[in-house]
């Protein structure tokens, strides 16, 4: 049993023994004819370590004016100094758009976090717009200005984007969830792909014109299954159904007084009624029907959750699905999250919701807390086991209402086998493994029988707890789970556990911290994997391994053997990437 790291506030666990029926007008027409156009690219100074990069910023260069003097010397200076005309001035605000103005823009490309991509014409000045597809010609509002980019909200299409479909949902328009369901698919993965180069080249500083560049880069792996997906959905409660101001404008209202359904984009307190949704299982939707058509019903005496006032009981209604072991069919686990434990206030919802086949297990997570949060402080089943199952890469693994879990089931499976193929296994069984944030073990776990041993490192005290008994399930013993903080590691950290041969990293969103960064340059393992769920991170971190950090004086030992788009949501902006890093002797 190997000691314990240090790292702040460890604990050492080693594992042993559709919607309603609402109808309204389309603003879009027939695609226009295919444009061809570049999008300006993130600059690498736009992306700091351990941060959540929400805006892309965007290099622009000034506008400068260049002067012959009386003795032939050459001056530069910004724009808007005396010596200029009003037409030099008219120039500058064309330029930099203001706060309020209108434009007519033209999509090129779509940016991370699937926001449009658009240039002011004559200038080149980048602006984004979030439901902006490329190709499409619209009028929009300038809304925010930075330094080298602004934000515009979109009024009116006055030309459709290109790869125009129909979207099959009526929320899409609406809805946070599927941005890019009216985009034709093979259109959503290219932007992707071209996303992730993009990202590759400017951020993480490696030329394209490098002739092995393009075998480093591999070809986007598209998802079989576009809808019906998901095998997690949180819906949420509200005390009054939000509807968007373009439908209010045309007359539609709701009919009911409750909200049950999925948050508007942006907002954390507006709730857009959802009958239907085309991302979770057909079971799923079953389910939600059932409480839809239960919930409001006033001699129940339920309530919705009011985050303003702080009252009311329902909170969230949490559907996941897996998949019986034995008969191989699906099984889901209903979760209330409610304000307090109010068993005789569910009995009614329960009891509807039981009749339906594939419910496996109902539990009850209690979150007395003011916030929106649908982790409880107290679970309690209420029907069924406390758990249901899932199949990944052959092992079985138990899922808890708040457990971690992939949510494509079907595209972890292309995920894992990449990894596994990533890794380079020799056969022998001799590797040692460092699996890094690494959730309820599930890599580690499939890497695990044909390893020597795995160890894991998460600060969620409960995927910890998951991945210990996902061990125990499948009969693996080589696998010791630690709890603890990677972004809080100190200069001893890896001194007490075998050196890896192989590394896997699978940070969330904001990537790795840069003393994270730091130690694994100083590991010097044979082979790291990088898994990211952030591509522009992901592209930051890549410059760091391989180009080191000059500023600091430290040198990358790396050197990015490939990478590995891979679309595992589907009508969404976000794409999942698996980076091969080799050492450079």
């Amino acid at each position: 049993m190997a000691a314990l790291p240090s790292v702040g506030g460890l604990r050492h666990l080693n594992c042993f023994p559709w919607r309603r029926n609402f109808r309204h007008e389309r603003i879009f027409n027939l695609p226009s004819s295919h444009l061809s156009t570049v999008a300006s690219l993130p600059s690498s100074s736009s992306v700091s370590p351990n941060e959540d990069s929400e805006e892309i910023q965007f290099s622009t260069p000034p506008i400068k004016t260049v002067m012959k003097t009386s003795n032939g010397s050459i001056n530069t200076a910004k724009e808007n100094i005396g010596a200029k005309n009003k037409t030099d001035n008219d120039k500058k605000v064309s330029y930099f758009p203001k706060r309020g103005q209108t434009l007519e823009l033209v999509c090129e490309n779509l940016a991370f976090k699937g926001k449009g991509v658009c240039k002011v014409a004559d200038t080149g000045f980048v602006v984004m717009c979030d439901r902006a597809l490329p190709g499409e010609r619209f009028i929009g509002r300038v809304t925010r200005k930075k330094d080298n980019y602004a934000e515009v909200t979109k009024l009116k299409t006055i030309t459709p984007h290109l790869d125009y479909v129909e979207a099959p949902c009526g929320y899409a328009a609406y809805c946070g969830g599927c941005k890019t369901q009216n985009l034709l698919y093979e259109a959503q993965i290219r932007a992707k792909e071209r996303q992730v180069r993009e990202l590759v080249v400017h951020v993480g500083k490696f030329t394209d014109k490098d002739p092995e560049f393009n075998s480093i880069m591999k070809p986007i792996v598209p998802c079989d299954i576009q809808f019906h997906y998901r095998n997690k959905m949180e819906f949420s409660f509200g005390p009054k159904p939000w509807l968007p101001p373009k439908l209010l404008e045309e007359g539609y209202g709701d009919c009911h007084s409750y909200a049950l359904g999925l948050h508007a984009p942006g907002f954390f307190d507006k709730i857009l009624n959802v009958h239907k949704c085309l991302l979770q299982s057909e079971a799923a939707n079953k389910v939600l029907a059932a409480v839809q058509a239960i919930w409001r019903d006033p001699g129940s005496g339920l309530s919705p959750y009011d985050v303003h006032s702080h009252t009311g009981f329902l909170k969230h209604l949490m559907l996941r699905t897996g998949r019986n072991v034995e008969t191989g069919l699906p099984e889901l686990m209903v979760n209330f999250v409610t304000s307090s434990y109010k068993l005789e206030l569910l009995n009614s919802i329960v009891e509807k919701t039981v009749t339906i086949p594939e419910v496996a297990s109902i539990v009850n997570n209690v979150n007395t807390s003011i916030g929106n949060t649908s982790v409880g402080e107290v679970e309690y089943t209420l029907y069924g086991k406390s758990t249901i199952t899932e199949v990944l890469r052959g092992l079985v693994f138990q899922i808890s209402a708040n457990s971690f879990f992939q949510t494509n089931t079907y595209q972890a499976e292309v995920l894992y086998k990449l990894i596994e193929d990533c890794a380079c296994l020799r056969g022998d069984g001799s590797e040692i493994v460092l699996d890094l944030f690494c959730g309820t073990g599930t890599i580690g776990l499939t890497l695990a029988r044909r390893v020597r041993c795995v160890y894991g490192y998460e600060v969620v005290p409960q995927a910890v707890s998951d991945a210990c008994r996902n061990a125990e399930l499948n009969g693996i013993y080589n696998a010791t789970f630690i709890e603890g903080d990677l972004n809080k590691i100190d200069e001893q950290f890896g001194n007490d556990f075998p050196k890896p041969d192989i590394v896997i990293t699978d940070p969330n969103r904001p990537g790795m911290h840069i003393k994270l960064i730091r130690f694994l340059l100083k590991l010097k393992a044979k082979r790291i994997i990088y898994v990211s769920c952030n591509p522009a991170t992901c592209a930051r971190d890549l410059d760091y391994l391989c180009h080191g950090l000059p500023d600091q004086n430290i040198r990358g030992v790396y050197k990015l053997s490939s990478i590995q788009p891979v679309d595992m949501f589907p009508h969404t902006p976000h794409v999942e990437c698996v980076c091969l890093l080799e050492l450079d002797d």
